[in-house]
């Protein structure tokens, strides 16, 4: 059937039937609007963090993809997603309106954030940490990971230009790329130090990680029973991965 106009934003194609728009024009004069209300430039500080987070978010799903549904890595991932849902609400509002912010829900919190640091202490030392810088691309899994960390590292640095006192969506950014640091090691299999010319073997199967119960990604809910979600994560051995 036709579509036709209406007044609101939406079409409909008959009564019972009513599709979003994906388009509302507003942002057409440059601007977007913000949680909570107000307005800013599309080029502004805030909407390049944001921006720049979405990519991560997107690159993360990227990495997810390779994945086996339902698989230890692609529970993590999936967690992580949905903690960055979170952190851009948080980005995505005015300092005026902070006080709107819903723990856990539009609000990074130190919990999410130590639940991260968690997960890198209990896996520390579970495979043999690179005494050195690595080159990426051992295997298509690791070089993916690899490379939503490098955007979650952009996005970090573009946060730095509109953080606020008491916000843990730095401190969440920085632990994240650890994590993604960890996680790229583990999926690649044997490491390929950056002074070395000898290519090591890869192990490219996309789950090669020591499976620990017990921890999980904060967004992921109760464990249930059966469930082959569990946390995997190590130290980060060199500071490739951290800048802090």
């Amino acid at each position: 059937m036709r579509a036709t106009a209406t007044t609101s934003l939406v079409c409909r194609y008959d009564e019972s039937t009513v599709i979003p728009r994906i388009y509302t024009k507003k942002g057409d004069d440059g601007t977007t609007g913000l949680l909570y209300g107000g307005r800013t430039s599309k080029s502004s500080p805030r909407v390049e963090a944001n921006g720049a987070v979405d990519e991560a978010q997107a690159a993360i799903g990227v990495a997810r993809a390779e994945t086996r549904r339902g698989s230890e890595l692609d529970t993590i991932l999936l967690g992580i997603e949905r903690d960055l849902w979170v952190l851009m609400a948080e980005v995505a509002t005015a300092p005026e309106n902070r006080r709107k912010l819903a723990a856990g829900s539009t609000l990074v919190t130190a919990e999410m954030v130590s639940q991260l640091e968690d997960l890198i202490d209990e896996a520390s030392g579970r495979f043999e940490q690179p005494a050195e810088f690595v080159l990426p691309g051992q295997s298509r899994l690791s070089a993916l990971v690899d490379q939503a960390r490098t955007v979650v590292r952009r996005a970090e640095r573009c946060h730095g230009a509109i953080a606020v006192d008491g916000s843990y969506v730095g401190p969440y950014l920085n632990r994240l790329s650890d994590l993604l640091w960890v996680l790229a090691r583990g999926a690649e299999g044997e490491h390929l130090a950056a002074r070395s010319s000898v290519p090591g073997p890869a192990d490219t199967r996309p789950d090669n990680f020591i499976r620990v119960p017990g921890l999980r990604p904060r967004s992921l809910g109760p464990t249930t029973e059966g469930s082959s979600a569990q946390s995997v994560v190590g130290d980060k051995g060199s500071d490739q991965g951290s800048d802090a």
